[in-house]
């Protein structure tokens, strides 16, 4: 981190699992929070709890908006940025899955739900902030893409490994295209985490493998890392997996 500035930070997907957890990092470290997530109990959960964080008072904010459309990323952008002043980070978390994942089940309308949950919405947020971070010459995106947008095993699905490669693509050109106005864009590929988007597994998953697997919080120590460093560094991608696994 430059300095001991409170920054302005935006995570999406902010309601549970990795995205509250980051949210708490940064509220911890002293910097200013937005949270956004389509749920209205979950986000206002969230939000209850984020408070409670000392001194946290007047530093956290929530707002509901469904990503997946223009105005919903849009709305989120302008009460974010009348919030916080100015963003400094921004963490494209959300994403769904959905339990149909093989190719026989997929539909056209689970298609383009997956697609929209977890690329158009970056893509959609992105396009949302980005003036903002050019006008500054300076910012952070960190996407939250997966493991599936690297090796497209079944388990992820057909629509959520497309969606997840696609994310990369895009990360990729957009930090290429953008490195002259000062943004710096990194992904994260976690394995798998204990967050609900289990519950959208095909099969149930037990107890004991929850507790083997990444934990929401190992991913919002990699965020937070990323976010700290100096302005002159940069992590492009980073893959963080549960140590019991083999990645190969």
């Amino acid at each position: 981190m430059d300095g001991a500035k409170s920054r302005g930070v935006v995570v999406t997907g902010g309601g549970s699992g990795i995205g509250l957890a980051a949210a708490k990092k940064f509220l911890e470290a002293g910097d200013r929070v937005v949270i956004s997530g389509r749920g209205g109990p979950r986000l206002k959960t969230a939000l209850e709890a984020l408070s409670a964080i000392h001194g946290s008072n007047g530093r956290i904010w929530a707002v509901q908006a469904d990503l997946s459309t223009q105005n919903g990323a849009e709305a989120l952008a302008q009460e974010a940025l009348c919030r916080l002043g100015k963003v400094d980070i921004l963490v494209n978390n959300a994403g769904l899955n959905l339990k149909e994942r093989s190719v026989a089940e997929l539909s056209t309308d689970r298609w383009r739900e997956v697609l929209g949950g977890n690329l158009d919405s970056a893509f959609l947020t992105t396009q949302a902030f980005l003036p903002s971070f050019r006008a500054q010459k300076d910012g952070l995106i960190v996407y939250i893409n997966s493991i599936a947008g690297i090796r497209g095993n079944p388990l992820g699905g057909a629509a959520y490994v497309a969606a997840k490669f696609a994310l990369r693509g895009w990360a990729t050109a957009l930090a290429a295209e953008e490195k002259a106005n000062g943004l710096r864009v990194t992904s994260i590929f976690p394995g798998d985490v204990n967050t609900p988007i289990l519950e959208a597994r095909p099969n149930p998953v037990s107890e004991e493998h929850k507790v083997a697997i990444l934990q929401p919080e190992d991913v919002a120590s990699a965020i937070f890392f990323v976010g700290s460093l100096p302005t002159r560094a940069l992590i492009p991608e980073l893959i963080i997996a549960p140590s019991q696994y083999t990645y190969i």
